[in-house]
């Protein structure tokens, strides 16, 4: 492992064990400014995590691309390098091209441990590769039918300027070299989401434009004996990966979470979203919203944890301890005296390793339009930096020298992100504040910069392409390391501020001292009192004095 992360810092590589990711997207007609966006949580167990970069590049006749599983780090193979790469940045390419992905498992029998690609070199070997979303599609499935898929089954996201696609795939077993798969490209108006369960249904074999699938898509189900029924009638999710109790209650119901904040109707799927009525109404795959999206809204829903919902992780239950935390410690079931029980999970999570909103753009330069909005820790506690996809330098803070899993640096975005987040998580409704505040000021400078900068970037660009985009880079840069330097001064501020779960006080951001030089004394706020009821109820009057 160690000689794996050394590898990583050295090509610029970050590392997913993806098996609970989160994705939304929204169609160019559903969002504020015409842009296309889509995001992706990538969520995993104490695996540290970088901002990648691939530089664009031309290859000689019988270059290989070695092939490194993006999980485990084991070598699969080579295929045929691509006479031409583009450049990538993160999990976008220098034409905004977007790809992200949820793992949802669906039957075992189908993985291909024969098979040379994984879903993460997918991906990335698609970014460099492609200058659509369509191309993409062409590119994935052609490489996984020629050189056989190393993953379980998957859904991708993949958006371009103009469209925004959802694609899932699944091998067709040990030796096989093959896959099925479909592909359905969201309406321009509409949103749509996935969240570790598979998601597409019933799908138009007739519509060509909108409708892409492997030839045996329905065949190779009907040979295994998971399909008898009509063509018309075929469900890819029912086949390949039909959805359980764990399928809705931790994975569909992130989708309802979304879809509920854009239809004030859409609580009529709350008896999918909680998984336990076997008759309930399954939910579309994708709905018009009641408003259009911005970036920003994007970011917030990427930050849900079930609000105002019968899934809320609030003060209606001990599990997040004395200042209601609305988080759950991992494994999400477990057992208690022989009962098996579980956890809430929602979209925002602390086993989050980075997070972004991509937002394309079709009416700029490519290079301009695209712009990944990036995170290195649990979407909630981190302020989103802008990443212009034709950046070829990463910020220090997402890709630093000697940082790995073990190795903590206060260079280090991942570090110091965890670092604050981890002093949150379990105090969080009396230091979240706090973090909100300076998290929410950031991204606000961000958005209201933006339009003067690529302003300044297009006046640029008429003249020297170049000069534009080491514009872009630069300043896409000094926006992380100011993030970098400001989250540090708040973890000093926390500390401070909440030593010992006391309160000191301040006035206009400063501390307040005696006539003397000390300290003011610090206040003691105790229990909130919706935890005060229930614990003096659960300890049955204990500590009730006399």
């Amino acid at each position: 492992m160690k000689r794996f992360l050394t590898l990583c810092c050295l090509i610029g590589l970050y590392v997913c064990q993806s098996t609970a990711c989160t994705n939304f997207i929204v169609g160019k007609k559903a969002s504020v400014d015409g842009s296309v966006i889509c995001s992706y949580n990538a969520d995993d167990y104490g695996m540290f995590q970088y901002l990648c970069h691939y530089p664009a590049g031309k290859h000689e006749k019988g270059e290989m691309r070695q092939i490194y599983d993006w999980d485990s780090n084991v070598y699969h193979g080579a295929i045929p390098e691509a006479p031409e790469t583009y450049n990538v940045i993160g999990n976008i390419n220098e034409y905004q091209v977007t790809i992200g992905e949820t793992t949802y498992g669906g039957r075992e029998e189908m993985v291909d441990s024969t098979g040379i690609l994984d879903y993460g070199s997918l991906i990335y070997v698609a970014l460099q590769r492609s200058k659509s979303a369509k191309e993409a599609i062409r590119v994935m499935t052609t490489l996984a039918e020629t050189y056989g898929y190393n993953s379980e089954g998957e859904t991708f996201t993949i958006c371009d300027p103009n469209e925004a696609w959802i694609m899932e795939m699944m091998g067709k077993g040990p030796g096989s070299k093959g896959v099925v798969w479909v592909a359905m490209r969201i309406p321009d108006d509409a949103i749509c989401a996935h969240a570790n369960q598979s998601r597409i249904g019933k799908f138009n074999m007739k519509d060509k434009q909108n409708v892409l699938y492997s030839k045996d898509v329905i065949k190779y189900a009907r040979k295994m004996g998971w399909f008898t029924g009509k063509d018309a009638d075929f469900s890819w999710k029912d086949a390949y990966a039909k959805p359980d109790f764990g399928g809705r209650r931790f994975c569909d119901a992130r989708v309802w979470a979304f879809f509920r904040h854009f239809d004030n109707g859409f609580d009529r799927y709350l008896p999918w979203a909680l998984g336990k009525d076997p008759n309930a109404e399954d939910m579309p795959l994708w709905i018009v919203p009641n408003r259009k999206l911005s970036v920003h809204d994007v970011e917030m829903c990427m930050r849900d944890h079930y609000e105002g919902t019968p899934l809320a992780l609030d003060s209606t239950s001990i599990g997040g301890g004395i200042w209601e935390m609305p988080y759950r410690p991992t494994p999400l079931s477990f057992e208690v005296d022989g009962v098996k029980c579980f956890n809430e999970r929602p979209t925002s999570t602390q086993q989050t390793g980075f997070t972004y909103v991509s937002q394309m753009r079709s009416w700029l330069p490519r290079q301009i339009g695209g712009v990944l909005w990036f995170g290195n820790d649990d979407g909630t506690m981190v302020a989103y930096t802008p990443i212009y996809c034709g950046n070829t330098v990463q910020p220090d803070c997402y890709n630093t020298k000697g940082a790995d899993d073990i190795t903590f640096s206060d260079r280090n975005a991942f570090w110091v992100c965890n670092w604050v987040s981890n002093m949150v998580y379990p105090r969080y409704k009396q230091l979240f504040p706090s973090l909100e505040a300076v998290r929410d000021s950031l991204e606000k400078s961000y958005f209201k910069l933006q339009g003067e900068i690529e302003e300044r970037a297009m006046s640029l660009y008429a003249t020297n392409q170049q000069a534009a985009l080491t514009y872009l880079n630069e300043y896409s840069n000094q926006k992380a390391q100011e993030m970098l330097e400001r989250w540090k001064q708040l973890a000093v501020y926390l500390i401070v501020k909440y030593n010992d779960m006391t309160v000191r006080p301040e006035k206009d951001c400063k501390f307040l001292c005696t006539k003397t030089g000390l300290g003011a004394r610090v206040s003691r706020p105790g229990y909130p009192k919706s935890f005060a009821r229930e614990y003096i109820k659960q300890t049955q009057g204990k500590y009730i004095q006399p």
